[in-house]
């Protein structure tokens, strides 16, 4: 049986590309949910660019996180642009590129993926997506001790945008104690060890804080309730969230009824995927039609 002449990935695919279209897409778990297509394609369409967005959904394919590499040199060789990561694979993919943006490395993961001239560079746009959000909805917010509860790979990403914006400190709250301690150590490393510590409860973290952010599952419509008791909410406090499905978390209900300045994940969902956008495109994409966008859908 005869073999094809299949071309290794040190040869620029992007030739394959239509002038003027864009293939990407996104690798993750359990992703059918995910707003992702529709923000790109909808932006896309506006700008006057033909731009397919794919779900590549591990499970859905038979697949885990140990077929990513085999699911990036497929992507190279059909032409995609750049993929998006999540996951499983915001870390599993660093081995598998060969360079890293100063945030991606900082970070120590990935959410997006550009293949450009037989090399595949990792970025993460989580970190700008929540800054970004962060200043237009709150402006003027106190920024003097900032409690975080989650340390997974969104909170790390939160907990680095904080810090960028000047954070004078920030207390890393987790239900795992190793997690939030890695996150405090690698950011003490960054920005010095007298601006963010750990802290073993809510409560106590609380204490004297100016505000709050969600960074775990908890309030998603697959994990609902509060992440920690609103008896712990105080009307001096503001409040920010990362779950953007629903976009009324039962923790930003629960705060604005006690009168705390609230900002939901939308903005952070649709900033990351314009800066996304951007790298996947080289065009800036029109944030406010995209926020528009989002929340009309």
């Amino acid at each position: 049986m005869a073999h094809m002449n299949v071309p290794n990935r040190d040869e620029k695919t992007q030739s394959m590309s239509l002038a003027n279209s864009v293939l990407v897409g996104l690798i993750g778990e359990g992703i059918g949910p995910s707003r992702s297509p529709f923000m790109h394609e909808t932006e896309a369409a506006a700008l006057g660019i033909k731009l397919i967005y794919r779900l590549i959904d591990l499970p859905v394919l038979g697949l885990d996180v140990s077929s990513l590499e085999v699911l990036l040199h497929a992507a190279e060789l059909m032409g995609f642009s750049g993929v998006n990561v999540t996951h499983p694979c915001k870390q599993a993919v660093i081995p598998l590129l060969d360079g890293l943006s100063d945030e991606a490395r900082a970070l120590g993961a990935v959410n997006t993926v550009l293949f450009r001239e037989g090399k595949r560079m990792g970025h993460n746009t989580d970190w700008f997506g929540f800054a970004e959000a962060f200043r237009l909805r709150m402006p003027g917010a106190s920024l003097e001790r900032v409690v975080q509860l989650g340390a997974g790979g969104a909170g790390a990403a939160v907990a680095y945008a904080i810090l960028k914006m000047g954070a004078k400190h920030i207390v890393i709250v987790d239900v795992d104690p190793q997690r939030a301690d890695d996150v405090v150590q690698k950011f003490s490393a960054l920005f010095g060890a007298d601006r963010i510590s750990g802290a073993a409860s809510a409560a106590e973290a609380l204490i004297g804080a100016t505000g709050l952010i969600n960074a775990t599952p908890i309030g998603m419509a697959a994990h609902p309730g509060l992440p920690l008791d609103s008896a712990l909410l105080r009307p001096d406090l503001w409040v920010a969230e990362v779950v953007y499905f629903p976009l009324e978390t039962a923790l930003l209900k629960a705060a604005r009824e006690i009168g705390c300045r609230t900002v939901d994940g939308g903005g952070m969902a649709v900033f990351q995927a314009a800066e996304a956008f951007r790298l996947f495109t080289g065009i800036v994409p029109d944030a406010a039609r995209m926020l528009a966008n989002f929340a009309a859908e």
